[in-house]
């Protein structure tokens, strides 16, 4: 069930969790791990995201890829609430990689380290095609889904509202949650910041005639705060049934691992993801937008030396 709230201090509790990360108060996790075999690592936590969302399909798809170039590896594929969970995650060392949303990542994030970018999520918002609602200002007094508690699209989407002035009266719900809901009337409209197809959506609009909501206003504002992070784009008219092209904005997706996670295994799933790509997008087609050239573009968050060691051989 969705939950209500006001904004809560997500730089902060990343911040603080982040500070016990690189005080040295956890264990390093690649302790004794150094040697010449290609997976030393015993045990590789994936934080993904929650039911309904494309981080939960393509991380598990990503998990099965790597079970089979981690021989040696126990790959376990955690579902979270999305990025901001995984960055706590990452930081208190319960998770070894997750996919974050590259706006959510503090510039400070010590102990963490990119692997690659993956794809660019859209900020989808979702009405009813009978809906009156054409534009943020319609929606004041209503209730709206920010998406899930600690997810990605909740941080983006209070961003949003802080660039706008928007007054908005914003639920906590999942991907599923917010897609039902939106079904039954008991919401307005739910957004969803997330890649092309999203399977909530995807299914939301098998069943019922939806529209997305014009942010395109949202999205310079935005673009010019941070640019890089935020980016004007269209949400295509390929990407749901009965859905028009409409303007949006979308973040990249960057995978994130821990920065003591051991180079050749960091490497080895680098690699995993550009060699594999075609295996992960016949299981999730958002999959199709990774690619090795843009791969490397992961903004401000360094690269793992494993996987830059990997990019250099591909001599990029």
């Amino acid at each position: 069930m969705g939950t209500e709230r006001g904004t809560p201090g997500r730089r902060a509790v990343l911040r603080g969790a982040l500070a016990v990360l690189a005080a040295g108060a956890l264990a390093p996790a690649a302790e004794g791990c150094s040697g010449p075999a290609p997976d030393p690592y015993p045990r590789l936590v994936l934080a993904t995201g929650p039911p309904g969302a494309v981080y939960r399909e393509i991380g598990g798809a990503l998990a099965e890829e790597l079970r089979t170039t981690l021989p040696g590896t126990e790959v376990e594929v955690r579902g979270t609430r999305a990025s901001t969970e995984n960055m706590r995650l990452l930081g208190e060392g319960a998770a070894q990689i997750a996919p974050v949303s590259l706006d959510s990542v503090p510039g400070d994030a010590e102990g963490m380290a990119a692997l690659c970018r993956l794809y660019d999520s859209y900020l989808h918002l979702m009405v009813p095609a009978g809906s009156g609602i054409r534009g943020l200002d319609d929606l004041e007094g209503e209730r709206v889904s920010f998406g899930a508690d600690d997810s990605g699209t909740e941080y983006t989407v209070r961003r949003l509202v802080e660039a706008t002035g928007a007054r908005l009266h914003g639920v906590l719900m999942n991907q599923a949650e917010s897609a039902t809901a939106l079904e039954e009337g008991r919401i307005a409209a739910m957004f969803s910041l997330t890649g092309i197809p999203t399977p909530a959506i995807t299914d939301l609009a098998g069943r019922t005639r939806l529209r997305a909501v014009d942010l395109g206003g949202a999205a310079d504002l935005m673009a010019e705060e941070e640019p890089g992070v935020y980016l004007p784009a269209v949400l295509p008219a390929s990407g749901y049934e009965g859905v028009a092209a409409t303007p949006t904005l979308t973040v990249p997706n960057i995978l994130l691992a821990r920065a003591d996670l051991p180079d050749d295994v960091a490497g080895t799933v680098t690699a995993t993801v550009f060699t594999r790509s075609s295996e992960l997008a016949a299981r999730r087609p958002e999959a199709a937008q990774i690619n090795i050239r843009t791969g490397i573009a992961t903004g401000r968050i360094p690269l793992h030396p494993g996987a830059a060691r990997w990019f250099r051989e591909q001599k990029l």
